[in-house]
């Protein structure tokens, strides 16, 4: 398997906690990156430091401008991570929460009437803040539809969908059942011809940790961020608005600025320890490709990163050494296909066995994988194929061929 992260892996691996064994179950391969990527040891560390700290922003001493000076320098970090020169940075409770906010913004703010657009690959938290402020401001909301075999929505699907009068979209950049990644920039450029005045909000919550995001390329006014997801930790949110999205009337406290997007006195941790994550992405990309700059190297990073996770990812379905891949075991059907723009994520059923005895087979051999149920979170992509429920194993750059290779060996003992 070639990987420009191969040479680096143990370096790589070394600033991860837990990265081959649970603490409460011991050694293990963790395919459950979906559900939460495994954190940097350096944001465990600033989360512990910051927890600590007794004062508040906005004071007269030195530890309250410490604080102040971890937010500004957390939010222009995450310009450069996110390539968003302009708008606003700002964090949120979770990811959910923060794309139910910039949806609410966009939809009370857009002109009366016109179109809400949405597609039925999204997962639960835009769909649902799209139908929820559809029904308040009485306006339909379209869904496209996705394609069950491929496992993606494609820009010929939507561009069947795009009126002049559209108001506001939403965009997933990648699946988190599927694992399929969407052509965010070709739809939004689709959008922004015929509707110039239509928001384009886009849920990034499955992407962050796969591959580079450039707002500033994207021409899009709302994104989206777990920042669990993406190597730092549960308790918050990240977002971006842009310009015209931060000018509408949104929830603010009387007398503040009408720019702020955050309510109450936010987490210094938050942003401390989302610059962590972005210092990570610029040591990687540093390691694997240089560049002058720290968005240069957050670009090689990204590269190196896709570059890496195609190649494990293709191991995984097509096989490695003279082990076979999903693609090849008889009675295994991937959800999605074996085609182009997987990221991370491979969701599949075996035919002998159900979903749940599968992921505790995988469990007991040391390979951490999940269920995905026919609910609310996952109904979308599993009731139109008629299944109950899947396996979904998601992997990550920190991931090596010998743990694709342990998971292939288990599958294999699953078969017979």
């Amino acid at each position: 398997m070639q990987s420009p992260l191969l040479p680096h892996m143990d370096a790589i691996r070394a600033r991860f906690a837990h990265v081959d064994s649970c603490p409460f179950e011991g050694p293990r391969v963790f395919f459950e990156n979906a559900g939460g990527a495994l954190r940097l040891k350096s944001v465990i560390e600033t989360s512990a430091a910051y927890a600590g700290y007794p004062d508040n922003q906005g004071r007269d001493n030195p530890a309250s401008r410490a604080l102040m000076a971890a937010i500004a320098k957390g939010k222009a970090d995450a310009r450069v991570f996110l390539n968003a020169p302009d708008g606003e940075v700002f964090v949120g409770e979770s990811g959910t929460e923060v794309l139910f906010r910039l949806v609410r913004t966009a939809a009370l703010g857009a002109a009366p009437g016109g179109v809400m657009l949405g597609s039925t690959l999204e997962h639960p938290a835009s769909r649902s803040a799209m139908a929820r402020w559809a029904a308040v401001t009485g306006r339909p909301h379209v869904l496209v539809a996705h394609d069950d075999a491929t496992g993606t929505v494609s820009p010929e699907a939507y561009a069947e969908q795009i009126t002049p009068d559209l108001r506001l979209a939403t965009i997933v950049q990648t699946s988190p059942v599927t694992g399929m990644a969407v052509d965010v920039a070709r739809i939004a450029a689709m959008i922004r011809d015929a509707a110039p005045s239509c928001l384009i909000v886009v849920d990034g919550i499955q992407h962050a940790s796969h591959g580079q995001i450039d707002i500033a390329g994207l021409g899009i006014d709302g994104y989206a961020v777990s920042p669990y997801k993406v190597f730092s930790r549960h308790g918050y949110g990240l977002g971006w608005a842009s310009e015209r999205l931060t000018a509408f009337a949104k929830e603010a406290v009387i007398g503040g600025s009408p720019r702020a997007w955050e309510l109450g006195t936010r987490d210094a941790g938050a942003y401390a320890t989302f610059s962590d994550v972005v210092a990570y992405f610029d040591w990687l990309g540093g390691v694997t490709g240089g560049g002058a700059s720290p968005r240069a190297r957050i670009e090689a990073a990204a590269a190196a990163i896709h570059a890496h996770e195609a190649a494990l990812m293709g191991a995984i379905l097509h096989g490695l050494g003279n082990r076979r891949g999903l693609a090849d075991m008889p009675g295994v059907t991937l959800i999605g296909g074996t085609g182009a723009g997987r990221e991370g994520v491979v969701s599949f059923t075996l035919a002998t066995m159900p979903a749940a005895d599968l992921v505790a087979h995988l469990n007991a051999r040391g390979i951490r994988t999940h269920i995905r149920l026919n609910d609310h979170y996952c109904g979308n992509i599993l009731g139109p194929l008629g299944l109950d429920a899947c396996v979904r194993a998601s992997i990550c750059h920190y991931n090596t061929p010998e743990e694709a290779g342990r998971f292939l060996d288990a599958m294999e003992e699953a078969l017979a």
